[in-house]
């Protein structure tokens, strides 16, 4: 069974022998700090795991099996910003527990098998910083290390400032100022499997990036793919960690580059992207179902919570408690399904393999600031179409089709802006916010549409068992007086998105 825990540490090194002779000043005093408490020396011996080609160490990941210390296991740390990660931890085994093998899955697959790459033997000084209530700010270690990898060692000591829960991250700066002043500096490294690889020459291989100086529609839509599958990669973690908007997230990055592969169709060749974008679609379904069911739930959660009291009759809330978690608990289990299905794996191969022999047409060879207002527009003329069609038509089903179908092409045309924006600056950002507008009118009647079918199921399940099923048809009745209203407000909103000075300054 594996834990987390959130780091938020600084790492330290010595400039200079004679300030590692002198050893680390007293930080009585700084930040709030009034005492420092001698923790004793602790033994530790870790062993990291990683790929042949080194996958995890390229995008930040370390995995370690250590023994000694207090929290001897298994180890996966996960970058979430500068000097931030998560430590997920398992109980010691022989080898690289499920649950942390899961979480890897998408940078190392199928085709890859973790292997040992490093061990770090560490002789461990540790101190609490205590405040005046003896309440732990944070842990000072100053850590002796040798790694061995192979033939080669490596030696070196570092200082790290780890913060207790709920410390001000202000602590770190006040002593850096204070380590400063004593002759360290911020590590270079940002972690100790970062610097054993390069302390033993082994540091994982550089990803080919982009040339930012190439002004070529290819290069530019090659750097913002590459952009989005890294992010699609990360984001598969933190779904099968069940982070907060973690769901939302990667669906969106699906969607982008399904979009993309789409709008440069005159960039890239269709028939090499056209089989990928079909895999992305089925990855975005699959997502969307637990997305769905979370921004509905949290819908009627505050929709009931705003009625009046006298309005809300029979067990409301519990009804609408036992109706989502049968439908988040079955569209959890599809989501993680999806993750570990054999067709997302493909999907990363391919989109990886996309990116390292892209299928480039020769307008890919042309200035992006030519060919990307193009397929801007021409994403824009396919909303145009499909929002005159929609307004064209009477209320009912055919139109909330016709507006789900504009809805669509309003996200298209928004991310085409999107990703055309570093070549086509503010004018790109611009035309974006404006599609941003209408898609945004256009998801809320969707919404509304999806939750008047909902408030029918709940309606009916609350019948069936005898309950009162008043507030389900008012809230009914209130879904239908809002796609109302957003159905007149679209033609204002459409009016403006589509300023002919906004596709104008795209040329």
């Amino acid at each position: 069974m594996a834990d987390t825990k959130r780091e938020i540490e600084r790492k330290f090194e010595f400039t200079k022998p004679e300030a590692e002779r002198r050893g680390l000043p007293d930080l009585t005093g700084t930040a709030g700090i009034a005492a420092v408490r001698d923790q004793g020396t602790a033994d530790l011996d870790a062993v990291y795991y990683d790929t042949p080609d080194q996958r995890l160490a390229a995008d930040g990941l370390t995995l370690r099996r250590r023994t000694g210390g207090a929290d001897a296991g298994w180890h996966l740390k996960l970058p979430v910003a500068p000097g931030v990660r998560d430590e997920v931890r398992a109980a010691l085994s022989d080898t690289v527990p499920q649950s942390l093998a899961a979480l890897v899955r998408s940078r190392v697959r199928d085709s890859a098998p973790l292997e040992p790459q490093v061990r770090l033997l560490s002789s461990r000084k540790v101190s609490h910083l205590l405040d005046a209530h003896g309440t732990l700010l944070a842990e000072l270690s100053t850590d002796t290390v040798t790694a061995e990898r192979r033939d080669t060692s490596a030696s070196w000591t570092e200082v790290e400032v780890e913060l207790a829960d709920d410390t001000d991250p202000a602590l770190l700066d006040a002593v850096e100022k204070v380590f400063r002043k004593a002759g360290l500096k911020v590590s270079d490294a940002p972690s100790k499997l970062a610097r054993a690889l390069t302390e033993t020459g082994a540091e994982p291989p550089a990803r080919p990036a982009p040339d930012p100086a190439d002004p070529t529609a290819g290069a530019h839509v090659l750097a913002y793919l590459r952009e989005q599958v890294d992010a699609l990669i990360a984001h598969d973690p933190a779904v099968r960690r069940d982070e907060p908007d973690s769901v939302h997230q990667m669906r969106v990055v699906s969607r982008r580059l399904r979009s993309a592969l789409k709008t440069y169709r005159k960039v890239l060749d269709r028939d090499v992207t056209d089989p990928v974008g079909e895999e992305l679609r089925w990855l975005g379904a699959e997502l969307g179902v637990d997305r769905d069911q979370e921004v509905l739930h949290e819908h009627f959660r505050t929709a009931v919570a705003e009625l009046p009291r006298d309005l809300v009759s029979g067990p409301v809330r519990g009804r609408l408690r036992t109706w989502n978690d049968t439908r988040r608990s079955a569209s959890r289990r599809r989501a993680l399904a999806a993750l570990d299905n054999p067709r997302h794996l493909a999907l990363l191969d391919a989109l990886e393999s996309l990116l390292a022999d892209p299928p480039l047409l020769p307008r890919a060879a042309k200035p992006a600031r030519k060919v990307l207002p193009k397929a801007v527009l021409r994403d824009y003329g396919r909303l145009a179409t499909r929002v005159e069609h929609a307004l064209s038509l009477d209320p009912g089903e055919e139109r909330d089709r016709a507006l789900h179908e504009a809805r669509k092409a309003a996200k298209r045309a928004r991310y085409a802006a999107d990703a055309a924006g570093g070549a086509l600056g503010k004018p790109a950002e611009k035309f974006s916010k404006a599609m941003k507008s209408v898609q945004t009118l256009l998801g809320e009647h969707q919404d509304g549409v999806v939750a008047r079918g909902a408030l029918l199921d709940l309606t009916h399940q609350a019948n069936g068992a005898g309950e009162p099923s008043f507030t389900w048809g008012l809230l009914y009745g209130r879904e239908e007086a809002r796609t109302e209203r957003i159905e007149r407000d679209l033609p204002d909103t459409w009016a403006e998105a589509s300023d002919p000075s906004l596709r104008a300054a795209l040329r």
